[in-house]
């Protein structure tokens, strides 16, 4: 498998940019250089994540996200 990550990655299933083999290979995101662990989607050439809300959700039982824009650096935690 490759060792680069793609420039936008979701962790919802409905999404066209979930990757499962690559959320399997825990990948961590900082954000204007802060850990976050709580990312649903990033995009790195355009300089944004999507976090969750809390533990609020939406009328389809989606949690509820807010797009904050800054510097995207994703990486795999564990080397392999």
């Amino acid at each position: 498998m490759t060792e680069t990550l793609p420039d936008r990655l979701s962790s919802n299933p409905n999404s066209p940019f979930y990757n499962e083999e690559l959320l399997a290979r825990d990948i961590g995101v900082r954000f204007k250089g802060a850990e976050k662990t709580n990312v649903e989607e990033y995009c790195v050439s355009e300089g944004w994540v999507r976090l969750t809300a809390g533990n609020a959700k939406d009328r389809h039982g989606n949690p509820m996200t807010i797009k904050l824009k800054g510097t995207v650096e994703p990486y795999f935690r564990k080397a392999e």
